[in-house]
């Protein structure tokens, strides 16, 4: 199979009952428009959602799923409580989490548990996740490694895909959104719009939406008119078409 060269990679991240709302509200949208994200689940969101205590929700996922989702491992509990950064940490964090990055500072056994955890919990939920993606993409290296080690086909960082299968990593932007302040989702509503207008120099294109995206009008607004435009002008493409 070619990888295709031209599509958006469609993906809906944090997915956990304690955001579960807004997460079905995206999902609604997505599926309004003929498409289908990828979900990427948290099995214990900040160590106080654990999957398992949610059946409803559970059983809404696996619907999901059952309708084309691909599922994707996201982190074990998503924040960074007891991990102490370093300096160099902070530094890679700056702008980019609210200490949710639960993989920045973790070395490859620390990694593997917890990934291998995560993978435990979603098969026990009869999901069957083929990839894993750190919180707000902030991992070191030893995390991509311990990926491979689980045997997962693919991670990303913040500058693209990674496929272990054949050990390449293809560059793909990603556009997301913030809206923790009206700073940031005025930032955010900005950037998407010069990306769109750029376009014709990304004709492959993450679109990573974040159930806390509703919270402010303003990206809300935002998510809904671009996902409008890209998926009008681009074909949605899956993450096992890379490979």
């Amino acid at each position: 199979m070619t990888a295709p060269t031209r599509g958006v990679l469609l993906s809906l991240h944090d997915v956990t009952p304690a955001l579960e709302a807004p997460t079905r509200e995206l999902w609604r949208l997505c599926r309004s428009l003929g498409a289908t994200p990828a979900l990427l689940v948290v099995p214990n969101w900040h160590g106080e959602w654990p999957l398992e205590r949610y059946p409803a929700f559970m059983d809404w996922v696996r619907a999901c799923a059952r309708d084309g989702a691909e599922i994707i491992l996201h982190g074990q509990r998503h924040d960074e409580v007891g991990l102490p950064r370093a300096l160099r940490d902070t530094a890679r964090a700056v702008g980019r989490t609210n200490r949710e990055g639960e993989f920045l500072t973790l070395g490859v056994d620390a990694a593997r548990r917890r990934i291998d955890e995560g993978l435990r919990t979603l098969r026990d939920q009869q999901l069957d996740p083929r990839g894993f993606i750190p919180p707000a993409w902030l991992a070191r290296e030893d995390t991509h490694v311990a990926v491979r080690m689980s045997g997962f086909d693919f991670s990303e960082d913040i500058d693209g895909v990674r496929l272990h299968q054949s050990a390449k990593r293809l560059s793909l932007p990603a556009l997301r959104w913030s809206g923790r302040t009206a700073l940031r989702a005025f930032g955010s509503q900005a950037i998407a719009q010069w990306r769109w207008r750029q376009r014709v120099h990304s004709p492959l294109l993450r679109i990573a939406l974040h159930p806390q995206d509703l919270a402010h009008p303003i990206t809300a607004r935002s998510v809904a008119r671009e996902l409008q435009r890209w998926i009008a002008a681009l074909p949605v493409i899956r993450y096992d078409s890379l490979q």
